[in-house]
Parts: structure tokens; C-alpha cells; sequence
């Protein structure tokens, strides 16, 4: 069989699981787990209807249709005995004869119908955009897609909040988006003690309520439209780093001093609640030399680590969520304004082998092509709207769960050490190296899993960076052509991850 055909084989069989099992129970919080989430490369696709259509006559009858007698009668909605292209199946089945839309529950309590909730502005705090202008494909910057386009979907497909900052003059900047006011000069770098040690006295620009950011506040200042470099590099010229320098006062990490050009390290005040590289104590800090979010050891070499630090101030409701379960698959933030689906793509069970797990092209894909519960305009999140339901006070380790709040229900995966797991999630924001657009960014919802070589050259896989880490996967490739990961830590290539949409409340 040749790879062409083995590729629409595979595509064959991930329908026909979606339409047997997408009524299943979603696996959350049960650890059952739902096999590996590496199927391999490839990403063509095929029509189902030529591949199902046995008998050649344009259309699928009952005896041709691969689910459930009941879920046929469901998708056929002209009541002629047949599926049209038009009737084909783009994600569970509906409740009730309404095309491909999923009927929402009355609620069980008042009977009373889903509405599309008001956004509440008490509490409220605004998702920045991530300032990401050019478009990609698995390599390279491209041309504008239009809708129903390959690539289509991604970041700069969607405009969300512009980056706006004041410089107030002295010493600080507001940023006009999110009500926070931040030190302009980070200073020198500190520890975890010290800089909390600090903080209790520190005045600037006659405020004396400063504080360490956590790790939402300090994401809010990301743009990426920085170039990550390589770690080996030593020369700065060319890069662009991940926050906006005609505001903030940044620098590279200084070679002769013994730092590697990434070492920009910005400290949080969010301690992971478990731990990193077998045992550390950990604080979340963001890279703005190489656009990370990653657990640090407090202490490296028995002695602290330094970070840069720039304290914040105001607006202490950022960061906090305000979800509604809406009852019909979907979950709106009221805080942030935005509307997600419940369940993640493992619930579909999208992608060529059915477990949800896609490569970045597919996951858009799927994505702008869903209906589900009444809404056709779903999306792929950009990077800064996936953080806004990372809940850091989760971790597989100390809560048996995925760092999500449990109104959310995530597939269970095994890692890639056979244990049981959570995924990464996809996001649309392409995250630019020197090499080109060939990664894209996701968060890890489960252990942030990395090799890590021994001094006897052994690789042992163990949770490097946390649960809550936003790290970048190839679009597109093998996973097997990683075996010990990729970077310092050895970060595990997965490729095939998974997707949770989500849309604005209007």
C-alpha cells in the first residue's frame, strides 16, 4: 500500500471512529487513557463521501452510512433516506434534526433555553493581543489565506486587542489594555528571596503597593513578534526580542559574563505547585529573549537563581476567571469575554487516528470548519487567550489533574513514558526563530515533559518546566525523529497535540 493510500485509509477509519464514539463519555478527570498521541506524519486529506460512497452514486444511504442507525436519521435532515456532501457529519451528532448544529439543553432546573451570556465587566480584565502581523505555513512567512484556505485561522487571521502602553515619565508604564502599571528598568537581577525581600519597601514614582507579577499579569506583556534565537548564539544583531522596547527597558542575557543570550529570564511571583527536574522547587517565570513560559529552579547549585524582576501595580482582579457553564457543551469567561468549548478535540476524536491529536495545519483546519452548539465561528485560541484557562494552582502531581479548572473536561493521554498524562494544547500563534515559522506555540496542560541526560549518558524523561509551561513544537514532521527531545532540557516533540476552541461572546 502506498503511502497516498495508506494516508485516506487512515482518514477512512478516524471518521468512522468520530461517528461511533463521539457520543462517548468525556475521559476528564478518570485517567482512562486514550493511547499514544503520536500517529505519525502526514497531513493530506481526502473526502469522506468518495471514500464511503461504495456503490458511486454521490450520496451515503443508510447501509453505507458507519455509525449508528439513530445518529443517520439525525444527520439526514431533507428526510430522503440519503447524506448528501452538505450532510456529512463536522462534529457530534445533534441532538435534534437541525443540520450539523448540536440543539442546546434546556436547563433541568428552569427548562429555560441557552442564551448567549452578557459579558460582565465587573472583574473584567482584557486579553492583549499578541501582536503577531505576518502569516505562515509549516516553514515559512506566506502570503494572506482567505477563508477556506489552507492556513487560515491563524493569529493574524484575527485581530483581537492592540498593545497599547503610556510612558508616564517617571519610571513606569501603563499598559492602556489591562490597567497595569509596570516598572520600566527591571534593574539588576535577583533572587526569589530577594526580590521578595524587597518588594515590602520598595517606592517608585511615589507608589509604594508594588508586587510581583504573577505569571498572567507577566504574560499580558508578550508580543510575537520576537525572534526566538538559537541557544548557541552569542550575537544579538538581528533579533527582535518578545516585548515592546520602545516602552521597556530589556536586555540579552551578556555572554561575557557566562550567560547565554536567553538568559532574560522574568521571575513571577507563581511558584509551580510541584516540582521541576526531580525533586527543584520551582517558580513560573517568562523569557521575553526566546517567548517562554517556564518553570525555574528558586535555586541552582545550592545557591539562588537570579532573575530579572519588574514589579507591577493596580488592578488586582487580572488574571481571575468567571466561568458559566452554559449546559450545552460550551463555557463562557466572563472575565475575559470569551466562550469555550467544554471538551478538547480528544472528545471528537479528531486527527488521522481519532485521539484528537493533530498537527498545526489539521487543527486549524478542524477548527474553522466546526459547528457545535449553534456556533459556526469557532477558532483556534492565539497564545495569550490559552493561558487565560491555565489554572496554575493544578498539577498532575499534587491534584491528579490537568492545570485547568475542573468545570473543563481533558482527555487522558499516555506519555511518552507510559504514564498517564494530559496534553499540549495548540495555539495559533506561529513562534518565529531564526530558521523561519516551521513551530508554533502550545501550553502544556500536562507535565511539561523533557530528557534529561545523567553523567553516565543516559536520558531520563521527567517534568522539566511544569504544568502551565508555554513552550513550541514543528508544525509539522515526525516525532520519532526526536528521541531525546529538543533544547537544553531535552522538550519532548509531540507534533500530533490537541485543540480546544473558542470564540468571542458577542
Amino acid at each position: 500500500m502506498n503511502k497516498m493510500m495508506q494516508k485516506n485509509w487512515i482518514m477512512a477509519l478516524a471518521l468512522v471512529a468520530t461517528l461511533w464514539l463521539s457520543t462517548a463519555p468525556a475521559q476528564g478527570r478518570n485517567f482512562a487513557p486514550t493511547g499514544p498521541t503520536s500517529p505519525g506524519p502526514g497531513s493530506e486529506r481526502g473526502n469522506p463521501m468518495d471514500r464511503l460512497d461504495t456503490d458511486g452514486d454521490g450520496s451515503l444511504s443508510q447501509d453505507e452510512f458507519p455509525g449508528p442507525d439513530d445518529h443517520f436519521l439525525l444527520f439526514d435532515t431533507d428526510g430522503n433516506g440519503f447524506l448528501d456532501s452538505t450532510e456529512l457529519p463536522k462534529g457530534p451528532p445533534p441532538r435534534k434534526k437541525m443540520g450539523n448544529h448540536q440543539a442546546p439543553p434546556a436547563d433541568p432546573a428552569t427548562g429555560a433555553q441557552h442564551q448567549d451570556p452578557t459579558t460582565d465587566q465587573s472583574g473584567r480584565y482584557t486579553v492583549v493581543d499578541t501582536g503577531t502581523a505576518a502569516f505562515y505555513n509549516d516553514m515559512y512567512e506566506i502570503s494572506e489565506p482567505i477563508p477556506g484556505e489552507t492556513f487560515y485561522g491563524q493569529d493574524a487571521s484575527y485581530q483581537g486587542n492592540a498593545p497599547g502602553y503610556t510612558d508616564n515619565g517617571d519610571g513606569t508604564v501603563t499598559d492602556t489594555n489591562t490597567d497595569l502599571m509596570w516598572q520600566k528598568n527591571p534593574g539588576e537581577k535577583k533572587t526569589l528571596d530577594e526580590a521578595e525581600s524587597e518588594i515590602s519597601l520598595f517606592e517608585l514614582a511615589g507608589h509604594q503597593d508594588w508586587r510581583l507579577p504573577t505569571i498572567k499579569e507577566l504574560y499580558s506583556l508578550i508580543l510575537f513578534s520576537g525572534i526566538n534565537p538559537d541557544v548557541e548564539d552569542t550575537d544579538t544583531e538581528g533579533l527582535t526580542p518578545f516585548i515592546n522596547t520602545l516602552f521597556f527597558d530589556f536586555s540579552y542575557g551578556d555572554p561575557l559574563a557566562g550567560e547565554r543570550i536567553i538568559d532574560s529570564q522574568f521571575m513571577s511571583a507563581t511558584r509551580y505547585v510541584s516540582t521541576t527536574m526531580g525533586g527543584d522547587e520551582t517558580v513560573f517565570g517568562v523569557n521575553f529573549a526566546d517567548g517562554r513560559i517556564k518553570g525555574y529552579p528558586v535555586t541552582m547549585h545550592g545557591t539562588g537563581k537570579a532573575f530579572y524582576v519588574r514589579y507591577v501595580r493596580g488592578n488586582t482582579e487580572y488574571g481571575k476567571n468567571n466561568f458559566i457553564d452554559n449546559r450545552d457543551g460550551t463555557i463562557s469567561d466572563l472575565a475575559t469575554g470569551l466562550m469555550w468549548m467544554k471538551h478538547d478535540s480528544g472528545r471528537f476524536n479528531t486527527g488521522e487516528t481519532g485521539t484528537g491529536a493533530m498537527d498545526w495545519e489539521d487543527a486549524l483546519a478542524w477548527t474553522e470548519t466546526l459547528e457545535y452548539a449553534e456556533y459556526s465561528d469557532w477558532r483556534l485560541p492565539d497564545a495569550k487567550e490559552l493561558q487565560t484557562i491555565v489554572d496554575y494552582t493544578r498539577s498532575p502531581a499534587t491534584t491528579r489533574s490537568a492545570a485547568i479548572d475542573p468545570v473543563f473536561t481533558v482527555t487522558a493521554i499516555i506519555d511518552e513514558g507510559g504514564s498517564t498524562n494530559y496534553p499540549y494544547f495548540w495555539s495559533t500563534t506561529t513562534h518565529e526563530t531564526i530558521r523561519g515559522g516551521n513551530r508554533a506555540v502550545y501550553f502544556s496542560f500536562g507535565e511539561a515533559l523533557g530528557y534529561m541526560q545523567s553523567p553516565d549518558g543516559t536520558y531520563e524523561l521527567m517534568d522539566v518546566h511544569g504544568a502551565g509551561a508555554q513552550r513550541s513544537d514543528p508544525k509539522t514532521g515526525d516525532p520519532s525523529d526526536y528521541p531525546q527531545g529538543h533544547g537544553p532540557q531535552g522538550d519532548v516533540i509531540r507534533i500530533y497535540n490537541f485543540a480546544r476552541c473558542v470564540r468571542s461572546i458577542n
